[in-house]
């Protein structure tokens, strides 16, 4: 039976790469029949990621049926994956965020949780001697999810393996780092035809704090004006965004990559409080910016609180 390989919903580079880049270790190395699937459509960077490696999108999943073997790539949340994912299969699970907790499995499992900033760095180490043998579409992959999990670098989840990692493909792929970093950030920004909706459930992950149930949305660009520019409807789509979502309240945080700050939404006293509480600022507007704030992982979640 054939094993699925998948992340998170609302899938970014990582998610999407990564499960394409192990389902190849395991169709070509392992021998195991594999096929990476998505749990929602890719972010703008990841269809370009898509389009520039001539990589078809893989099939996009609503409901995966009970006992299907999978791989879970990218995340380890069950929130953020199949409403009956206790009822699968899983046979591994691949990640670099931190252990949350809720997952049940039939039996032991392989999991491999490392401090990185991208799955695809883990799935590089894992392979060992095997990524020798990764064509240059695959290299090309794991190569875009590191600068894109790392902003190229300037996020501080970035360690110093990740980057190793990214400069030795970028130099068998005879590429240029900043010049498809540049396009990646590019394709990311471009995010003008999609609804207020759309780009608030784009890169978000849902969070309890303090007993309120939040999703937490992060804009990565280089042009965050096209973004605030629309903070007004922004603002008056999140209640609804919220209703439908089952959360209490949908924080939406801009990076900006370039100017390393993001620019956090305040639509009513609840992200006013916590925001101060959370990042020792000022709230005085309907935008607040946080200065260095570049990570949901590493410094956005660890900071939440009311």
């Amino acid at each position: 039976m054939t094993t699925l390989v998948f992340g998170h919903k609302s899938p970014d580079t990582d998610s999407t790469g990564s499960p394409i880049i192990w389902a190849w270790y395991l169709n070509e190395i392992r021998k195991t029949p594999a096929e990476p699937v998505l749990l929602g459509e890719p972010n703008t960077e990841a269809a370009f990621v898509l389009r520039h490696w001539n990589c078809p999108k893989p099939r996009i999943l609503g409901e995966i049926a009970a006992a299907t073997p999978v791989v879970i790539v990218d995340t380890n949340n069950p929130a953020e994956l199949p409403a009956n994912v206790n009822a699968l299969d899983i046979r591994a699970i691949i990640d670099h965020h931190k252990l949350v907790g809720g997952l049940e499995t039939a039996g032991p499992i392989d999991v491999v949780i490392r401090p990185l900033a991208c799955t695809a760095t883990v799935m590089h180490d894992i392979m060992g001697a095997d990524a020798a043998q990764m064509p240059n579409w695959v290299k090309g992959l794991m190569l875009s999810c590191i600068l894109s999990d790392t902003l190229e670098f300037r996020s501080p989840t970035t360690t110093a393996h990740d980057r190793a990692v990214a400069e030795k493909l970028a130099a068998e792929l005879g590429i240029s780092i900043p010049d498809f970093a540049a396009q990646l950030f590019e394709a990311k920004s471009d995010v003008g035809a999609f609804s207020d909706a759309a780009l608030l459930r784009m890169d978000s992950k849902e969070y309890n704090v303090a007993g309120r149930e939040l999703r937490v949305s992060v804009l990565e660009t280089t042009a965050p004006k096209v973004i605030l520019d629309r903070k007004a409807s922004l603002m008056a789509s999140m209640a609804e965004v919220a209703r439908e979502d089952g959360a209490d309240q949908v924080l939406l945080f801009v990076i900006d990559i370039l100017r390393e700050e993001a620019t956090l939404l305040v639509p009513n006293d609840l992200v006013k409080s916590l925001a101060e509480a959370s990042f020792g600022v000022k709230v005085t507007g309907d935008t607040v910016v946080i200065p260095g704030l570049m990570s949901r992982k590493k410094q956005i979640i660890p900071a939440l609180k009311l």
